[in-house]
């Protein structure tokens, strides 16, 4: 025994033989993002949401369909107390904001889980009617606005949101079994969906893309009013929005829809400049949806 050994107190002297304690599996999730290690009770207490960086953990399908029948529950029964719901209750009251906005929401979250191809281009936009057109509303309803002209062309741009980021997207979609171009254009360009597995956009697959892009353009076009029709702070932040939407599309349009071969385009900070700039200079559609 060393003269260290004699001075330690016997509570932490340590036996270099015995077996270390065993740390169960299942306690830690490690986020894919910032690579934080988390509690995974904490972390399904924060709904699979990391707290550090705010990514969103995939969870399995049985997990999600439980997650969105309790939001509904808690949706429509007033008893629950949890802080979310009470803010959201209270905030529905405040604005009277329609339950279908969220209904429908909820829904697409569901089909989601589901349904990993579409047929037709109808069945796309009436996705896109529940998954992203109730959040241009809920916005509109928000700062005051109740008019069919504005919730028309909001569903516009929100739909042609949505379908961007569908085609800025694809490869990744592709990877987990989702593909929102649907059947009835893919097959019209003669495409072949085994030349996504190997990452290799064909001419056929180009060209169903530009034809998707072509409908995403005209439906930001057809929405652009909104930009014009609403005042104050939400006048710019429709209009920077609507750009950056565009500037998305326009990078896609150039890389010749290559989604497996060009980078993922992004937003950046110089991309911020330009919008600023545009948002400034906007020529504003006439006559507005508000002012004819």
């Amino acid at each position: 025994m060393s003269w260290l050994q004699r001075l330690l107190p016997p509570k932490i002297k340590r036996d270099s033989n015995s077996a270390r304690k065993v740390v169960p599996e299942g306690l830690w999730s490690k986020c894919e993002s910032c690579e934080a290690v988390l509690y995974h009770a904490d972390l399904e207490k924060n709904l699979h949401v990391c707290p550090k960086c705010a990514h969103h953990f995939r969870v399995n399908a049985t997990e999600r369909l439980r997650l969105l029948r309790d939001w509904r529950d808690k949706l429509h029964d007033r008893s629950d107390r949890s802080y979310e719901f009470i803010a959201l209750h209270d905030t529905i009251d405040r604005f009277k904001l329609p339950l279908q906005l969220f209904d429908d929401l909820l829904n697409a979250f569901v089909q989601d889980v589901g349904t990993p191809r579409y047929s037709t281009w109808a069945d796309v936009l009436d996705y896109c009617g529940r998954s992203a057109n109730p959040v241009g509303r809920l916005v509109l309803r928000i700062s005051g606005y109740h008019d069919a002209r504005l919730d028309r062309a909001s569903d516009d741009v929100c739909t042609a949101l949505q379908l961007t980021n569908f085609w800025q997207d694809l490869a990744v979609d592709w990877s987990r079994g989702r593909l929102y171009v649907p059947e009835e254009i893919w097959r019209a360009y003669h495409a072949d969906m085994s030349s996504l597995d190997k990452k290799y956009m064909t001419s056929a697959w180009k060209g169903a893309l530009e034809e998707c892009g072509k409908r995403t353009r005209a439906l930001f076009e057809r929405g652009r009013p909104v930009c014009d029709g609403v005042s104050g702070r939400l006048r710019y932040e429709l209009r920077a929005t609507w750009l950056g939407g565009t500037r998305i599309l326009d990078r896609l349009e150039r890389a010749g829809y290559d989604v497996f071969q060009s980078h993922r385009p992004k937003l950046g900070a110089p991309d911020a400049l330009v919008i600023a700039c545009k948002t400034l200079l906007w020529r504003e559609t006439r006559p507005s949806p508000t002012r004819s």
